[in-house]
């Protein structure tokens, strides 16, 4: 009747501005801080929970790559594969070093030979207790293949590769008990001395537990045959492919099936595809939590209407229009809503930082997870809004006066 009462007499409602809405619906939550603390506190774990496993997920991520971009998916190792005959041997050529090196688009190249010799810190330990450790030889120019890096000492170079000098990855060093460069185990049938102790290879872990002698040195003091029983190249990003195809034709013409050629970096890449495959049940569960602050939120905004309905039948007397009612109550749930929201990225964000710092991990956090999280507090907040705020606009003033 007063819209219309309104409308003839030429007169049109009160329109509120957005300062108006966001003040007449910032009411309800300053007049009851602790409810609106409560409420907005199931939104806040919800959404703390799905900004915190993105992040780490996102955080170890970030490390992969890096790691990735340091140690490079350029690098392939061509070894002895199945032959063709049942009981024989394949050994790659003395010269596979050499010719891989000749293809086009190798950049570095060096190679692994597997010596029948064994390695313990002194003579007096009985030569069955190697633990694990593989004696090797190994080229020069390995150790820039592989990008690796020497922690103490030095790499193997024309002259210790002639004499008895040996260089531990860091695992066998621990085996060993060898802390630094400069000590001396029993290797084969005489004590060599330690000139370098590797860092960790993750592209290479087979180096880790080795211990590398110079290709001379093995060939003349370990009875080695000088067949290389893994080949590391590391081409240009763009000829990888080509020198995958090349690798086995160029070792052995004759039977190039013989040649195994792998990825070192192809477990690194799968584990960065697959990176955050196993949150989906922590992010459901955040979910799920987002939901039950949603409920929260609608059970809040419904007692505020059955508290406020002298409020609102005063409003409504005073020439209200319901859409300005309904108005009201949305955006009183959009700001408890955001509000959480708000908490639950902080706190997110926070947890994500701590647990980033504690693994010494790159703290990361992306938009869009924080896009996404108010997105979705927005929503939340929507839908919990509309059906209190539909209900309050259709109280009728005359009985909610007269229920207060």
């Amino acid at each position: 009747m007063a819209r219309r009462f309104l409308r003839h007499r030429g007169l049109a409602p009160a329109r509120l501005s957005p300062r108006d809405v966001l003040h007449v619906g910032s009411g309800g939550l300053r007049s009851r801080p602790l409810r609106v603390v409560l409420s907005a506190l199931g939104i806040a774990i919800g959404i703390a929970t799905m900004i915190s496993v993105v992040g780490v997920s996102a955080s170890s991520e970030e490390q992969l790559m890096r790691r990735l971009d340091r140690l490079g998916t350029n690098m392939l190792v061509a070894s002895p594969g199945d032959a063709m005959f049942a009981g024989e041997d394949v050994k790659l050529p003395k010269s596979s070093v050499g010719k891989v090196g000749r293809i086009d688009g190798v950049e570095q190249a060096g190679a692994t030979g597997e010596v029948d010799a064994s390695v313990r810190r002194s003579a007096k330990i009985p030569e069955d207790d190697s633990g694990g450790i593989a004696v090797q030889a190994a080229s020069q120019g390995l150790l820039k293949t592989v990008r690796g890096e020497v922690g103490s000492g030095a790499w193997l170079n024309r002259a210790s590769g002639r004499y008895p000098a040996v260089v531990l990855g860091h695992v066998s060093a621990r085996r060993l008990g060898i802390g630094k460069a400069g000590q001396q185990v029993w290797l084969g049938d005489r004590y060599f001395t330690v000139v370098g102790v590797l860092d960790p290879l993750p592209l290479a872990p087979e180096l880790e537990r080795s211990a590398l002698v110079g290709w001379d040195a093995a060939e003349r003091l370990l009875a080695f045959d000088g067949h290389p029983t893994s080949v590391y190249e590391r081409s240009t990003d763009e000829s990888v492919s080509t020198v995958r195809e090349l690798l086995g034709p160029t070792i052995d013409p004759e039977s190039p099936q013989e040649v195994k050629v792998t990825d070192p970096s192809a477990k690194l890449q799968a584990r960065a595809a697959t990176e955050g495959a196993f949150n989906s049940l922590l992010l459901g569960l955040g979910g799920i939590a987002l939901l039950v602050g949603g409920v929260g939120v609608a059970n809040t905004m419904i007692i505020s209407v059955l508290e406020r309905r002298y409020e609102i039948g005063l409003r409504r007397s005073l020439g209200a229009a319901r859409g300005q009612i309904r108005i009201q109550f949305v955006t009183e749930s959009l700001l408890l809503s955001c509000l959480g929201g708000a908490a639950g990225v902080a706190l997110g964000a926070a947890a994500t930082a701590v647990f980033a710092r504690l693994d010494g991990l790159p703290w990361v956090v992306p938009l869009w997870a924080v896009a996404g999280g108010f997105g979705a507090t927005l929503v939340i907040g929507t839908l919990a809004g509309l059906y209190p705020a539909v209900r309050a606009a259709r109280l009728s003033p005359t009985l909610a006066l007269h229920a207060a």
